[in-house]
Protein backbone atom coordinates (compact mmCIF):
# COMPACT_ATOMS: atom_id res chain seq x y z
CA UNK A 1 0.00 0.00 0.00
CA UNK A 2 2.83 2.38 0.90
CA UNK A 3 4.70 1.64 -2.33
CA UNK A 4 1.54 2.05 -4.37
CA UNK A 5 0.85 5.45 -2.79
CA UNK A 6 4.46 6.54 -3.30
CA UNK A 7 4.29 5.50 -6.96
CA UNK A 8 1.07 7.48 -7.40
CA UNK A 9 2.63 10.59 -5.86
CA UNK A 10 5.84 10.35 -7.90
CA UNK A 11 3.86 9.82 -11.11
CA UNK A 12 1.82 13.00 -10.69
CA UNK A 13 4.79 15.05 -9.47
CA UNK A 14 6.86 14.08 -12.50
CA UNK A 15 3.96 14.74 -14.88
CA UNK A 16 3.38 18.17 -13.32
CA UNK A 17 7.07 19.03 -13.61
CA UNK A 18 7.19 18.00 -17.27
CA UNK A 19 4.07 20.09 -17.99
CA UNK A 20 5.71 23.17 -16.49
CA UNK A 21 9.04 22.49 -18.18
CA UNK A 22 7.59 22.15 -21.68
CA UNK A 23 5.75 25.45 -21.22
CA UNK A 24 9.01 27.14 -20.24
CA UNK A 25 10.82 25.58 -23.21
CA UNK A 26 8.26 26.93 -25.64
CA UNK A 27 8.70 30.41 -24.17
CA UNK A 28 12.51 30.34 -24.08
CA UNK A 29 12.73 28.91 -27.59
CA UNK A 30 10.99 32.05 -28.85
CA UNK A 31 12.64 34.48 -26.42
CA UNK A 32 16.30 33.58 -25.98
CA UNK A 33 16.95 36.38 -23.51
CA UNK A 34 15.14 34.67 -20.65
CA UNK A 35 18.22 32.78 -19.43
CA UNK A 36 17.15 32.29 -15.82
CA UNK A 37 13.81 30.86 -16.90
CA UNK A 38 15.58 28.40 -19.19
CA UNK A 39 17.97 27.31 -16.43
CA UNK A 40 14.96 26.65 -14.21
CA UNK A 41 13.44 24.40 -16.86
CA UNK A 42 16.69 22.44 -17.13
CA UNK A 43 16.74 21.87 -13.39
CA UNK A 44 13.09 20.87 -13.60
CA UNK A 45 13.86 18.11 -16.11
CA UNK A 46 16.65 16.83 -13.88
CA UNK A 47 14.23 16.67 -10.95
CA UNK A 48 11.70 14.96 -13.21
CA UNK A 49 14.28 12.34 -14.18
CA UNK A 50 14.92 11.58 -10.51
CA UNK A 51 11.16 11.34 -9.86
CA UNK A 52 10.67 8.82 -12.66
CA UNK A 53 13.73 6.92 -11.46
CA UNK A 54 12.18 6.74 -8.01
CA UNK A 55 8.90 5.62 -9.55
CA UNK A 56 10.58 2.79 -11.46
CA UNK A 57 12.61 1.69 -8.42
CA UNK A 58 9.49 1.74 -6.24
CA UNK A 59 7.57 -0.39 -8.72
CA UNK A 60 10.55 -2.76 -9.02
CA UNK A 61 10.66 -3.27 -5.24
CA UNK A 62 7.01 -4.09 -4.68
CA UNK A 63 6.49 -6.03 -7.92
CA UNK A 64 9.63 -8.13 -7.56
CA UNK A 65 10.66 -7.71 -11.19
CA UNK A 66 12.19 -5.00 -13.35
CA UNK A 67 9.33 -2.65 -14.44
CA UNK A 68 9.34 -3.36 -18.17
CA UNK A 69 6.69 -6.05 -18.48
CA UNK A 70 3.65 -4.13 -19.73
CA UNK A 71 2.63 -1.11 -21.76
CA UNK A 72 2.32 1.20 -18.75
CA UNK A 73 5.78 0.34 -17.45
CA UNK A 74 7.40 0.59 -20.89
CA UNK A 75 5.84 4.03 -21.42
CA UNK A 76 7.15 5.23 -18.07
CA UNK A 77 10.58 3.85 -18.97
CA UNK A 78 10.32 5.57 -22.36
CA UNK A 79 9.53 8.85 -20.62
CA UNK A 80 12.53 8.28 -18.33
CA UNK A 81 14.68 7.67 -21.41
CA UNK A 82 13.55 10.97 -22.94
CA UNK A 83 14.42 12.73 -19.68
CA UNK A 84 17.83 11.06 -19.59
CA UNK A 85 18.59 12.07 -23.18
CA UNK A 86 17.49 15.58 -22.25
CA UNK A 87 20.05 15.72 -19.43
CA UNK A 88 23.01 14.33 -21.42
CA UNK A 89 23.62 17.50 -23.50
CA UNK A 90 22.98 19.75 -20.48
CA UNK A 91 26.42 21.35 -20.68
CA UNK A 92 26.50 21.55 -24.48
CA UNK A 93 25.96 24.68 -26.52
CA UNK A 94 22.65 25.16 -28.33
CA UNK A 95 21.06 22.66 -25.95
CA UNK A 96 17.77 24.57 -26.10
CA UNK A 97 17.26 23.11 -29.56
CA UNK A 98 17.37 19.51 -28.36
CA UNK A 99 15.42 20.27 -25.19
CA UNK A 100 12.52 21.78 -27.12
CA UNK A 101 12.18 18.58 -29.14
CA UNK A 102 12.54 16.13 -26.24
CA UNK A 103 10.27 18.00 -23.83
CA UNK A 104 7.01 17.36 -25.75
CA UNK A 105 8.04 13.72 -26.27
CA UNK A 106 8.44 13.21 -22.53
CA UNK A 107 5.11 14.85 -21.66
CA UNK A 108 3.29 12.90 -24.38
CA UNK A 109 4.50 9.48 -23.25
CA UNK A 110 4.09 10.21 -19.57
CA UNK A 111 0.71 11.81 -20.13
CA UNK A 112 -0.52 8.76 -22.01
CA UNK A 113 0.89 6.39 -19.41
CA UNK A 114 -0.90 8.19 -16.57
CA UNK A 115 -4.15 8.68 -18.50
CA UNK A 116 -7.35 6.78 -17.84
CA UNK A 117 -6.76 4.60 -20.92
CA UNK A 118 -4.26 2.48 -19.01
CA UNK A 119 -5.89 2.55 -15.58
CA UNK A 120 -6.59 -1.17 -15.62
CA UNK A 121 -2.92 -2.10 -16.04
CA UNK A 122 -1.34 0.28 -13.58
CA UNK A 123 -1.24 -2.49 -11.01
CA UNK A 124 1.72 -4.81 -11.30
CA UNK A 125 0.92 -8.43 -12.19
CA UNK A 126 2.81 -11.72 -12.19
CA UNK A 127 5.01 -12.09 -15.25
CA UNK A 128 4.00 -14.57 -17.93
CA UNK A 129 6.51 -17.45 -18.28
CA UNK A 130 8.13 -15.99 -21.41
CA UNK A 131 9.06 -12.82 -19.51
CA UNK A 132 10.53 -14.59 -16.48
CA UNK A 133 14.09 -14.34 -17.70
CA UNK A 134 17.25 -12.43 -16.84
CA UNK A 135 17.25 -11.22 -20.45
CA UNK A 136 14.22 -9.03 -19.73
CA UNK A 137 16.28 -6.12 -18.42
CA UNK A 138 18.93 -6.30 -21.14
CA UNK A 139 16.63 -6.75 -24.13
CA UNK A 140 13.72 -4.48 -23.29
CA UNK A 141 15.76 -1.64 -21.76
CA UNK A 142 18.00 -1.51 -24.86
CA UNK A 143 14.97 -1.51 -27.16
CA UNK A 144 13.21 1.28 -25.27
CA UNK A 145 16.37 3.38 -25.03
CA UNK A 146 16.83 2.81 -28.76
CA UNK A 147 13.26 3.86 -29.51
CA UNK A 148 13.66 7.00 -27.39
CA UNK A 149 16.88 8.11 -29.07
CA UNK A 150 15.64 7.29 -32.57
CA UNK A 151 12.37 9.15 -31.97
CA UNK A 152 14.22 12.23 -30.73
CA UNK A 153 16.64 12.14 -33.64
CA UNK A 154 13.79 11.65 -36.10
CA UNK A 155 11.89 14.61 -34.69
CA UNK A 156 14.98 16.75 -35.21
CA UNK A 157 15.02 15.59 -38.84
CA UNK A 158 11.33 16.44 -39.22
CA UNK A 159 12.09 19.92 -37.87
CA UNK A 160 14.93 20.18 -40.39
CA UNK A 161 12.55 19.42 -43.26
CA UNK A 162 10.01 21.99 -42.06
CA UNK A 163 12.63 24.72 -41.76
CA UNK A 164 14.14 23.78 -45.14
CA UNK A 165 10.76 24.27 -46.83
CA UNK A 166 10.33 27.66 -45.17
CA UNK A 167 13.86 28.60 -46.13
CA UNK A 168 13.09 28.02 -49.81
CA UNK A 169 10.03 30.24 -49.58
CA UNK A 170 12.08 33.07 -48.08
CA UNK A 171 15.27 32.57 -50.05
CA UNK A 172 16.22 36.25 -50.06
CA UNK A 173 15.18 36.94 -46.48
CA UNK A 174 17.81 38.52 -44.16
CA UNK A 175 17.05 35.69 -41.73
CA UNK A 176 18.08 33.07 -44.26
CA UNK A 177 21.60 32.82 -42.80
CA UNK A 178 20.26 32.03 -39.34
CA UNK A 179 17.95 29.39 -40.80
CA UNK A 180 20.96 27.78 -42.47
CA UNK A 181 22.78 27.69 -39.14
CA UNK A 182 19.73 26.15 -37.48
CA UNK A 183 19.48 23.49 -40.20
CA UNK A 184 23.13 22.56 -39.62
CA UNK A 185 22.52 22.25 -35.88
CA UNK A 186 19.45 20.07 -36.46
CA UNK A 187 21.39 17.84 -38.83
CA UNK A 188 24.29 17.63 -36.37
CA UNK A 189 22.15 16.58 -33.40
CA UNK A 190 19.87 14.34 -35.43
CA UNK A 191 22.81 12.31 -36.73
CA UNK A 192 24.40 11.87 -33.32
CA UNK A 193 21.21 11.01 -31.45
CA UNK A 194 20.10 8.56 -34.14
CA UNK A 195 23.57 6.96 -34.16
CA UNK A 196 23.25 6.39 -30.41
CA UNK A 197 19.74 5.00 -30.82
CA UNK A 198 20.88 2.69 -33.61
CA UNK A 199 23.51 1.17 -31.31
CA UNK A 200 20.91 0.56 -28.59
CA UNK A 201 18.48 -0.93 -31.12
CA UNK A 202 21.16 -3.27 -32.48
CA UNK A 203 22.06 -4.51 -29.00
CA UNK A 204 18.35 -4.91 -28.20
CA UNK A 205 17.67 -7.00 -31.30
CA UNK A 206 20.72 -9.22 -30.76
CA UNK A 207 19.92 -9.81 -27.08
CA UNK A 208 16.30 -10.49 -28.05
CA UNK A 209 17.45 -13.15 -30.49
CA UNK A 210 19.46 -14.89 -27.76
CA UNK A 211 16.47 -14.66 -25.40
CA UNK A 212 14.15 -16.04 -28.11
CA UNK A 213 16.45 -19.04 -28.59
CA UNK A 214 16.30 -19.80 -24.88
CA UNK A 215 12.53 -19.31 -24.65
CA UNK A 216 11.30 -20.68 -27.98
CA UNK A 217 14.25 -22.64 -29.39
CA UNK A 218 14.85 -20.29 -32.33
CA UNK A 219 16.90 -17.13 -32.71
CA UNK A 220 14.51 -15.66 -35.25
CA UNK A 221 10.96 -16.62 -36.24
CA UNK A 222 9.80 -13.61 -38.29
CA UNK A 223 7.21 -12.82 -35.66
CA UNK A 224 5.40 -9.52 -36.52
CA UNK A 225 7.19 -7.73 -33.69
CA UNK A 226 10.57 -9.07 -34.77
CA UNK A 227 9.87 -8.24 -38.40
CA UNK A 228 8.98 -4.62 -37.69
CA UNK A 229 11.97 -4.25 -35.37
CA UNK A 230 14.13 -5.47 -38.26
CA UNK A 231 12.42 -3.03 -40.65
CA UNK A 232 13.13 -0.24 -38.17
CA UNK A 233 16.79 -1.28 -38.06
CA UNK A 234 16.99 -1.32 -41.88
CA UNK A 235 15.42 2.14 -42.23
CA UNK A 236 17.88 3.75 -39.83
CA UNK A 237 20.79 1.83 -41.34
CA UNK A 238 19.79 3.48 -44.63
CA UNK A 239 19.67 6.84 -42.83
CA UNK A 240 23.20 6.41 -41.50
CA UNK A 241 24.39 5.45 -44.98
CA UNK A 242 22.78 8.49 -46.61
CA UNK A 243 24.06 10.74 -43.84
CA UNK A 244 27.66 9.73 -44.54
CA UNK A 245 27.22 10.42 -48.26
CA UNK A 246 27.90 14.12 -48.96
CA UNK A 247 25.48 14.15 -51.91
CA UNK A 248 22.65 12.69 -49.80
CA UNK A 249 23.16 14.65 -46.56
CA UNK A 250 20.62 17.12 -45.26
CA UNK A 251 17.15 16.85 -46.77
CA UNK A 252 17.51 13.34 -48.22
CA UNK A 253 18.71 11.75 -44.99
CA UNK A 254 16.09 13.73 -43.03
CA UNK A 255 13.33 12.24 -45.20
CA UNK A 256 14.57 8.73 -44.37
CA UNK A 257 14.63 9.57 -40.64
CA UNK A 258 11.08 10.98 -40.89
CA UNK A 259 9.90 7.70 -42.38
CA UNK A 260 11.70 5.93 -39.56
CA UNK A 261 9.71 7.99 -37.04
CA UNK A 262 6.48 6.42 -38.30
CA UNK A 263 8.01 2.95 -38.49
CA UNK A 264 9.04 3.10 -34.82
CA UNK A 265 5.50 3.85 -33.68
CA UNK A 266 4.16 0.99 -35.81
CA UNK A 267 6.72 -1.33 -34.22
CA UNK A 268 6.21 -0.08 -30.67
CA UNK A 269 2.44 0.48 -30.60
CA UNK A 270 0.81 -0.82 -33.77
CA UNK A 271 2.07 -4.41 -33.65
CA UNK A 272 1.44 -4.70 -29.91
CA UNK A 273 -2.14 -3.50 -30.17
CA UNK A 274 -2.93 -6.21 -32.73
CA UNK A 275 -2.08 -8.88 -30.16
CA UNK A 276 -0.77 -11.40 -32.71
CA UNK A 277 2.33 -13.58 -32.94
CA UNK A 278 4.72 -14.76 -30.24
CA UNK A 279 4.55 -11.30 -28.69
CA UNK A 280 0.75 -11.50 -28.31
CA UNK A 281 1.11 -10.90 -24.57
CA UNK A 282 2.11 -7.41 -25.62
CA UNK A 283 -1.41 -6.45 -26.72
CA UNK A 284 -2.33 -3.20 -24.98
CA UNK A 285 -2.04 -4.81 -21.54
CA UNK A 286 1.37 -6.39 -21.80
CA UNK A 287 4.41 -5.68 -23.93
CA UNK A 288 7.83 -7.21 -24.24
CA UNK A 289 9.71 -4.48 -26.09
Amino acid sequence: MIFSTLEHILTHISFSIVSIVITIHLITFLVDEIVKLYDSSEKGMIINCFCITGLLVTRWIYSGHFPLSDLYESLIFLSWSFSLIHIVPYFKKNKNLLSTIIGPSAIFTQGFATSGLLTEIHESTILVPALQSEWLIMHVSMMILGYAALLCGSLLSVSLLVITVRKKKFLFSPKNYYRSQLIQQLDYWSYRVISLGFIFLTIGILSGAVWANEAWGSYWSWDPKETWAFITWIVFAIYLHTRTNIKLQGTNSAIVASIGFLIIWICYFGVNLLGIGLHSYGSFTLTSN
